[in-house]
């Protein structure tokens, strides 16, 4: 099978990722399971390579060979993009191939609470988009942006590796910049974007200190940042981020962090009873409380403040679950398996959740 035939029956049995390993059949994600497709052969070395090296530009096959990893945006035909990872596994080839459909998804249509769509209207301040790999997180970013982008002129500069979703014509102006291809680094990206006159920055991936550092600065000097990290709750995502930097800095990092942060959405996709996936969110806004919660150090108290200030529009991740679940969307099975406290999701149920 030639790539394009894979990348085509990737869309037309709607997987989320494509993966090319040696010894392998080609392996379809499909609703968060891995099914290999029958009518391929198994992998070799050679095959692959013949598959994803002609993917590639002289400076990515550079950067391939010299490093034995690379990222890098995909356009299939006018279909769909996907967002290509190329490593090495036991001395050969691989690939891990995201598909990024082509229709960015209205806020509305991602399954988060309406009250997020305030978020768009900001001027200044921090946003923080979390979860696991392969959990919606680039999904979600793109419809703040595009929502931002449709409502209001804007000049918006993101930082991606590779850039994912490519937006439409609206009222905005929209720099997209790629790591190894528009821009050598994302510190030198994030530093040059304050010289671009930007209103919105987004930053693919909070990926060490000087990126931190740098994102809460152009937060700080009146932008509003999106960006993401691969963490499991909001108090865990702010106890990351202050935990990067040596302890002598932590106490700066707190005032700062408190001043600029506007909301942590820490979500996960949820297998469904009937084929598919819901997405669940917790959501944590800022408040003076939580402004004290972050410059005190206190941040095992978020949790409480959570659940506790759903007036605000807060939700933590066991009432989005229970949601669902009641909804019959999901199984108290499978939401008791993602629940990160399963005996809050148990009283939230009022006992109807396995013990």
């Amino acid at each position: 099978m030639t790539i394009q035939q894979l990348l085509q029956l990737a869309i037309e049995r709607n997987a989320s990722d494509l993966h090319l390993l040696a010894k392998y059949k080609p392996m379809l994600r499909i609703n968060g399971d891995l099914v290999s497709v029958a009518q391929a052969p198994v992998l070799t070395n050679e095959l692959i390579e013949s598959l994803v090296v002609p993917l590639t530009n002289p400076i990515q096959k550079d950067i391939l060979i010299k490093e034995w990893d690379l990222d890098l945006g995909l356009e299939f035909e006018d279909k769909a993009r996907f967002r290509v990872n190329l490593y090495r596994q036991r001395g050969s080839l691989a690939a891990a191939m995201r598909l990024i459909p082509k229709q960015i998804r209205n806020l509305e249509e991602t399954g988060l609470p309406p009250v997020i769509s305030k978020l768009t209207e900001l001027r200044q301040g921090f946003v923080l988009v979390t979860g696991p790999t392969g959990h919606g997180k680039s999904t979600t970013l793109a419809a703040f942006i595009n929502k931002i982008n449709q409502t209001r002129g804007a000049h918006i500069v993101t930082i991606e590796d590779p850039v994912e979703y490519v937006y439409p014509e609206g009222r905005s102006i929209i720099s997209q910049r790629e790591l190894n291809t528009d821009t050598k680094s994302w510190d030198n990206a994030l530093k040059s974007a304050l010289r671009e006159d930007p209103d919105v920055v987004l930053i693919g991936e909070m990926r060490d200190l000087e990126t931190i550092a740098t994102a809460i600065t152009v937060a700080e000097t009146g932008h509003l940042v999106f960006a993401t990290l691969h963490t499991n709750s909001a108090a865990q995502t702010l106890d990351r981020i202050i935990d990067v930097f040596p302890a002598n800095q932590q106490p700066q990092i707190r005032v700062q962090l408190a001043a600029v942060l506007e909301a942590v959405i820490s979500q996960r996709l949820i297998p469904t009873i009937s084929p598919g996936r819901a997405l669940a969110a917790e959501v944590l806004f800022s408040s003076p409380a939580l402004r004290a919660i972050i410059r005190e150090g206190k941040t095992h108290l978020i949790d409480n403040l959570i659940q506790t200030s759903a007036e605000a529009g807060m939700v933590s991740l066991e009432m989005s679950l229970m949601l669902l679940a009641k909804e019959g969307i999901i199984s108290i099975e499978t939401a008791q398996e993602y629940s990160l406290r399963p005996s809050v999701f148990n009283k939230l149920m009022g006992g109807g959740a396995l013990k």
